[in-house]
């Protein structure tokens, strides 16, 4: 049995690895399950770096004979120069919530055309193999801001993106989990890593 462990203890985010990730013999653990915590400081300046950190702590905080999976994603928006990007959760401050960061967002695109208020959504997976061997998978998902969050079904800035999958007329809080699933930035990186470790 291959042990990974995921360095996250998000439910949602375990059930879609692990329902991505379906290799026989593999069983995921959260860190929580493993009896660790790892909470590293993601200083780094791209998602890529950051998810690095997260995995790279998590093997090391569970004696390093496992492998380990970690995640960075966030938001963005080509008219703000990528921007809100690795600081899409704390946009607003370290003490923002997802209603701060959507009013923060919606001020700064005050005036943008709606021409150029593309952007995406990117999520960067690293996993650390437990022999050390490391691989990167990057899953994006194209879209726009909108004018007004709509929707509840989903959290942080999906009120307020229109992925192009949808042409433009729901945001992905409009849509169901599986509807989002399918065309998730996440769900796209997993995807691509599946592909490498096949």
């Amino acid at each position: 049995m291959k042990t990974v462990v995921i360095a996250t203890n998000n439910a949602h985010k375990v059930a879609e690895i692990t329902t991505a990730l379906d290799f026989e013999g593999w069983e995921f653990k959260t860190l929580r399950e493993m009896g660790v915590e790892s909470d590293p400081v993601e200083d780094a300046d791209t998602f890529e770096g950051n998810a690095r950190i997260k995995a790279r702590a998590a093997r090391e905080a569970c004696g390093g004979a496992v492998a380990a999976l970690a995640d960075d994603s966030g938001l963005e928006v080509d008219a703000l120069g990528g921007a809100p990007g690795v600081y899409s959760s704390r946009y607003a401050g370290e003490d923002g919530n997802d209603a701060a960061n959507n009013a923060k967002l919606l001020r700064e695109l005050d005036g943008v055309a709606d021409e150029e208020r593309t952007a995406r959504f990117a999520c960067t997976l690293v996993f650390v193999d437990d022999d050390g061997t490391e691989r990167v998978a990057r899953g994006t998902i194209e879209g726009r801001i909108g004018y007004e969050e709509r929707g509840s079904e989903g959290f942080g800035y999906d009120p307020l993106f229109f992925p192009d999958e949808f042409a433009g007329a729901l945001t992905l809080a409009e849509v169901s989990q599986e509807q989002k699933n399918a065309i998730s930035h996440r769900g796209n990186a997993l995807r691509e890593l599946k592909s490498q470790l096949a």
